[in-house]
């Protein structure tokens, strides 16, 4: 039987999806500010984005921003109370009380740079896909009621590579 060869113009017109997957452990304001940029940049130029929250990483998705208990039980609300939302996220090193991430805010208004919280509102804006992992939720006692609207969906680790399959997956 004889090979077919495809159509050239077939090749040349068929769509190639472009993808990114995120997987956010930290909730540090600069490694999610790392995951932000490269989710809107990719997002902005034609990706398909999909961001997997897992852990501390949970952190930037809660309604309830600041330092509140939040969660089903007594620890799951003291790491509530402990990490604060995105508005308290801690830089990773040089912390200095607190005091990092408004420096680093003012330092990227002062350059024209997105902060943080622009960048996710970009990323809501550009579509990008929110997940939640079930695995860390149940850990920490939450709800996919705790988290910002655009959170897609709650997905376990299997779901979430089946949706990142064929493209590149990184994890901050």
């Amino acid at each position: 039987m004889a090979q077919q060869i495809p159509d050239l113009n077939d090749v040349l017109n068929q769509k190639q999806t472009k993808k990114l997957s995120i997987i956010a452990f930290s909730g540090d304001f600069d490694k999610l500010t790392a995951v932000f940029t490269l989710a809107t940049g990719a997002a902005a130029v034609g990706y398909e984005v999909n961001l997997f929250f897992t852990f501390w990483g949970l952190d930037a998705l809660k309604i309830k921003q600041g330092r509140s208990p939040v969660g089903k039980g007594f620890l799951p609300k003291v790491f509530g109370v402990f990490m604060g939302g995105l508005k308290s996220a801690p830089v990773s090193r040089l912390n200095f009380l607190g005091a990092s991430p408004e420096i680093f805010r003012y330092m990227m208004r002062k350059n024209n740079v997105a902060t943080l919280e622009e960048l996710l509102e970009a990323a809501k804006a550009l579509d990008i896909n929110f997940y939640a992992c079930e695995m860390a939720m149940h850990i920490l006692g939450l709800t996919k009621a705790d988290f910002i609207p655009e959170v897609k969906d709650v997905l376990g680790v299997a779901t979430f590579l089946e949706l990142s399959e064929g493209g590149q997956t990184l994890f901050i």
